[in-house]
């Protein structure tokens, strides 16, 4: 007579192997993403503790910021703007050779020399009271007019400007001194003017700035 409770079936080795694939993916699934966490959370910590101990490294963090607000515009600048609720009046304009945008109905504005801030200020001041009603203005900088470097320096010619950067960067896009090279200082020129300011290699460079690597005659 069978017993009341059959003992179940033992199963062989591979059958055992099979049975416990799912559990190993699982847990190296899980495994993958802690570990994934881990890496993100430790990246993020070593990005700002460094502004957290060092104050001149919170305070270049915050140079780019401060810098962009107080940019001036100039030709070859290209901007968006937006007029709220007016999207027929919003649109990328780039500051022209003049320094002027050409802006739906009110036609030409002049940009150059105006934070964008003020911009902002000065297209509201052209839609009031003729077009529109207390308009609210927004003007972003999409991307900056490029900046040039000349003289001692492998690679010279005109780069884009990047927030925040300084003489050092503009050396090292242009590929670096040459032997001739003066390496303690360079010669800035800005807002078009043709004297020459001798500035040390961590001085913030500006959208449309002329660098000069001078030449050491020793």
């Amino acid at each position: 007579m069978p017993s009341a409770m059959q003992r179940a079936p033992s199963r062989t080795p591979a059958e055992a192997r099979c049975a416990s694939v799912p559990a190993e993916r699982s847990f190296n699934a899980r495994l993958s993403r802690l570990t994934a966490r881990c890496l993100a959370l430790l990246a993020m910590t070593l990005l700002v503790l460094p502004l957290l101990t060092d104050p001149a490294a919170a305070q270049g963090a915050t140079a780019g910021d401060q810098q962009s607000q107080s940019y001036t515009l100039g030709a070859g600048d290209r901007i968006k703007v937006t007029v709220f609720g007016h999207p027929d009046l919003s649109g990328e304009f780039e500051v022209d050779g003049t320094g002027l945008i050409a802006m739906p109905l009110i036609k030409e504005v002049e940009a150059t020399d105006l934070t964008a801030r003020q911009l902002e200020a000065r297209i509201a001041d052209h839609l009031e009271p003729d077009y529109l009603r207390n308009p609210r203005v927004s003007v972003e900088v999409l991307s900056y007019r490029p900046f040039y470097i000349i003289g001692e320096i492998k690679e010279p010619g005109s780069y884009p400007y990047v927030s925040g950067m300084t003489a050092w960067n503009a050396v090292a896009l242009a590929g670096g001194f040459t032997y001739r090279a003066k390496t303690g200082y360079v010669l800035l020129r800005r807002g078009g003017r043709d004297d020459a300011q001798q500035v040390p290699l961590d001085s913030q460079v500006q959208p449309g700035d002329v660098i000069e690597v001078a030449e050491r005659f020793f």
